[in-house]
C-alpha cells in the first residue's frame, strides 16, 4: 500500500487542531511520526475521519515496549507481516487490534 506523508502544517489542518495540540498527540503517542526524510512528517493512513486511528496509540506503546524506534515501528505498521496477511495497519483499519497487538508483543 503506497503512503502518504504528512507534514506538520497538513497534519494541523486535517485535525483542525492547534501546532500545539498536534505535538501533544505525537508526545502522547495518539499519533508517530519520522524525520527521516527531512521534516517531520506522518503516515496519512494514521488518521481517519479528521482523528487518530483509535487503536493506534496502544499499539504503537506495545511496539516501543519491544524495543522499536519510530522508524522501525512505523515501517513495522505499513509492510506486509506474514503471521497476519496484510500490513499491520491494514488489519488496525479493519478492527483487528488484538491479533496485530498480540503479534506486535511476541516481538520483544
Amino acid at each position: 500500500m503506497p503512503t502518504q506523508w504528512l507534514t506538520m502544517p497538513e497534519l494541523i489542518e486535517i485535525l483542525g487542531e492547534s501546532q500545539g495540540r498536534v505535538r501533544r498527540l505525537l508526545a502522547e503517542r495518539y499519533l508517530v511520526g519520522s524525520r527521516r526524510n527531512g521534516p517531520l512528517t506522518v503516515p496519512s493512513v494514521f488518521i481517519v475521519g479528521g482523528r487518530p486511528l483509535a487503536s493506534l496509540r496502544g499499539t504503537v506503546i506495545a511496539l516501543q515496549d519491544a524495543g522499536f524506534d519510530d522508524d522501525e515501528l512505523i515501517d513495522w505498521l505499513l509492510t506486509a507481516e506474514e503471521s497476519l496477511g496484510r500490513a499491520p495497519i491494514e488489519a488496525l483499519l479493519a478492527g483487528h487490534k488484538s491479533e496485530v497487538r498480540r503479534v506486535a508483543r511476541a516481538l520483544a
